[in-house]
């Protein structure tokens, strides 16, 4: 077959914003075969592999697109999995836009090549027609205990599988996938994928032990002292919502993003026989302009909001979150407000008053518009209010998406665990091992939220550390 030498890459097919906006289904529909394979016709196989290099898990992409040109698509998976656990979350939420697409030279003339898209195509395809399941690697004799199941304890517990270790993982949550379940919406992320992905794992021998919060039901010392675990793994992830400290964050309808996801996602709250309650508010601010509040903004026009808004400090260049999910927001009829900032949240003090008890005591936000200063050292403007700009937006729920800290609770049950002062896991960048021997970390417990394929990155890596740690003491 002949280069595919068309600047823009294949569109991605999609539900159209009108009516996706009103369900919670998969906005994207995905590549087709024949669409699959013309835009990896596009790849022009660099030697030098660029894109590679973005990637943080080190995918070999060009040698995946290539049995994707060839109608391979079970060989272009092979490929990808030998790199990746989640190749069907991956494909779905990475910011390949900021890492392997980044360095495509497609991308210089261009649009880069869909290599996120043509991954999601792979694993989809596998994961549709592909029923063998994986073989299951001989056992080394070592245990492994793995704390948390979102991507960084998924990566980590499923190369440590490969290489015949016996692995536990331990979930606080009732069902493992961390972020992938409880964060991401179903609209962007199906937790059927996210179950394929960890069932996955379980063929290949990794044992899941949900609801044991480690720090309470067990301890990191109890593992390997009482457990027979010969090193652990922290994958906590960043769980701590983050508020403004404004008035008025204590009323009735002031959500933070967190609570309002998992409630949604994890505890299925949009569905009418759910046990558990959400709000479902007719008028939402959601503060930041990350991914997470743009998925909290989306999932309330699907709870039957009527006007949503995006309140965001930093201008549209600032903006954090993925293109993609903006575009997607915008269609969608979310309203941006930026250079923006929120300082009080107005609304009845008083329970005992009726007047708003319907939707909650949240009757509005007040805002000043902000201005952007001078560039600092890392090039980022800081912004700043503008007198006398103050103005009121009516609503009846506030969403607070501003960020979120690593959970505490490990490091206060765990002696000797170094943090830094913003509550992450202090460890040795380039192994993942933190100041206990045997104990290593990774994923937003150290860096604070990051991405899924950062924090699957981390795990790998440690992943090989513990390997080295385990057969060096062997060894000795």
């Amino acid at each position: 077959m002949a280069a595919n030498m068309n600047l823009r890459k294949n569109p991605m097919p999609s539900q159209p914003p009108e009516i996706r906006a009103h369900n919670f289904q998969e906005v994207a529909t995905g590549y087709t075969k024949d669409i699959a394979m013309d835009e990896a016709m596009r790849c022009l196989g660099c030697k030098h592999m660029p894109c590679v290099s973005g990637c943080p898990v080190n995918i070999h992409i060009p040698a995946f697109i290539e049995k994707v040109k060839e109608g391979d698509f079970e060989g272009a998976y092979q490929v990808i999995s030998a790199s990746s656990s989640l190749p069907a979350i991956c494909g779905r939420v990475c910011p390949q836009e900021n890492q392997c697409e980044k360095h495509c030279v497609r991308g210089i003339k261009g649009e880069p090549v869909g290599i996120g898209r043509l991954e999601r195509f792979v694993a989809d395809w596998h994961n549709t027609y592909v029923k063998t399941p994986p073989k299951r690697p001989a056992s080394n004799g070592h245990k492994v205990a793995v704390i948390g199941a979102g991507p960084a304890g998924l990566a980590c517990a499923g190369d440590l599988a490969k290489k015949g270790y016996a692995v536990t993982i331990f979930e606080a949550l009732h069902r493992p996938g961390g972020v992938l379940t409880y964060g991401i919406p179903e609209f962007r992320l199906p937790k059927s994928i996210v179950e394929l992905e960890v069932n996955t794992l379980r063929t290949l021998g990794v044992q899941i032990e949900t609801n044991v919060v480690v720090g309470k039901t067990i301890t990191v010392e109890e593992l390997l002292e009482e457990m027979g675990f010969a090193a652990v793994f922290i994958g906590t992830g960043a769980g701590l919502p983050r508020f403004m400290g404004i008035p008025g964050e204590s009323l009735k309808g002031v959500y933070s993003a967190n609570e309002y996801l998992t409630r949604s996602n994890l505890m299925k709250a949009y569905e009418e026989n759910s046990d558990t309650p959400i709000m479902r508010a007719k008028r939402v601010a959601v503060v930041g302009g990350g991914n997470v509040a743009m998925d909290a903004a989306r999932t309330a026009l699907r709870l039957g909001a009527d006007k949503v808004y995006i309140v965001y400090r930093r201008s549209m260049e600032e903006i954090p979150a993925r293109r993609e999910e903006v575009e997607h927001a915008e269609e969608e009829g979310v309203e941006l407000l930026l250079l923006t900032n929120p300082i009080e949240i107005l609304g009845y003090e008083n329970p005992a008053d009726k007047r708003d008890m319907k939707n909650g005591l949240v009757t509005g936000i007040r805002c000043v518009k902000m201005e952007l200063g001078e560039p600092d050292e890392r090039g980022r403007r800081s912004p700043a209010e503008i007198p006398g700009t103050e103005f009121t937006i009516d609503v009846d729920a506030v969403i607070m998406a501003i960020g979120t800290s690593p959970n505490p609770l490990i490091k206060k049950t765990t002696k000797g665990l170094e943090v830094n002062t913003r509550g992450g896991i202090v460890v040795t960048e380039e192994t993942g091992a933190t100041s206990l021997p045997g104990v290593y970390a990774g994923g937003d417990a150290v860096t604070g939220a990051a991405t899924v394929i950062l924090a699957m990155g981390a795990g790998k890596t440690a992943a090989a550390s513990i390997d080295a740690y385990l057969q060096k003491r062997q060894l000795s």
